[in-house]
């Protein structure tokens, strides 16, 4: 089998803010690391990390802090230390200096680059605002300096679109000279103000990649994520879950876990003929140096 037929399969373990007391969510570094454990043992290759805050009661909350961040990463890296490690690089606001002293400081294989902005929405039924609206800010500087610290340190950059002009702008960095090589692009698809969860979106969207970019999906919803997860391994491209994305299995279950979300997907990925990549194919598909 060709690599061409072999699906990357991310796990997203923790995401931003949700409640651990509500969800379950890792957020300790025992915690973290388990919950990697359980996604790699199920198929998963890479795992992509937020880090929260280890205070009593702030577990909801996001840090950088250096000391918390390298615990969890040496956690990971100590129980799983086959897993490529995707670092979340996520802020609102232009103070970047914790996730680029992060990125400095640690080297992850890859790290996300949200690569535009986006008014992040959401409406409760009754038309009210699910919570105040929020500009999720990522202009050209600001992207700029992510790359800069990416490109110095060996870090690729995985650019989050959720939109279709954010996609196309990926490919303006490139000739504008602010990467070099192949694009890795991940469809962030589901959010309400950003590109819906259709399947039917995907065929045009890739008409507007380089030949060779390397994409996922990041489906965000309860069961209609998992059609368009099918759809894009159809379609040759990677695949992402976990309690980021998503708390609910294909027949509407509420998942236990990580490792549950990423069984379901690597079931799929079989069902549509082709094979999860072990870590070491995803890093051959990917261009990934193994960090030592």
């Amino acid at each position: 089998m060709s690599s061409g037929d072999k699906a990357i399969i991310t796990c997203a373990l923790t995401g931003v803010l949700t409640d651990p007391k509500v969800h379950g969510v890792p957020v300790t570094p025992d915690e973290m690391a388990t919950h990697a454990l359980e996604a790699y043992n199920a198929g998963a290759s890479i795992v992509h990390c937020h880090f929260r805050n280890q205070e009593p009661g702030k577990g909801h909350l996001p840090t950088w802090d250096l000391e918390t961040v390298g615990s969890i990463i040496g956690a990971i890296r100590e129980r799983v230390p086959e897993i490529i490690i995707n670092m979340s690089t996520g802020v609102v606001g232009q103070d970047i200096s914790g996730p680029l002293a992060c990125l400095e400081r640690f080297r992850p294989e890859m790290a996300a680059c949200n690569a535009g902005s986006l008014n992040y929405l959401k409406l409760r039924e009754d038309g009210s605002w699910a919570w105040p609206p929020i500009l999720f800010d990522n202009p050209v500087e600001k992207i700029s300096r992510f790359l800069e610290v990416m490109n110095r340190c060996g870090v690729i950059p995985e650019f989050e679109c959720f939109d279709t002009g954010i996609v196309r702008s990926v490919f303006l960095f490139k000739k504008n000279g602010m990467f070099q090589g192949k694009a890795h692009l991940s469809l962030v698809m589901g959010v309400a103000s950003g590109m819906p969860a259709k399947p039917s979106w995907l065929p045009l969207i890739l008409e507007e990649m380089e030949p060779g970019t390397h994409w996922q999906v990041i489906a965000i919803g309860r069961r209609e994520v998992w059609e368009l997860q099918r759809k894009a391994l159809e379609l040759g491209g990677n695949v992402r879950t976990g309690l980021e994305d998503t708390f609910y299995l294909p027949d509407g279950r509420k998942t236990k876990s990580n490792g549950e979300l990423v069984e379901a997907l690597a079931k799929m990925v079989r069902e549509t003929g082709r094979e999860v990549a072990t870590p070491q194919e995803a890093r051959e598909i990917l261009g990934i140096s193994r960090r030592g």
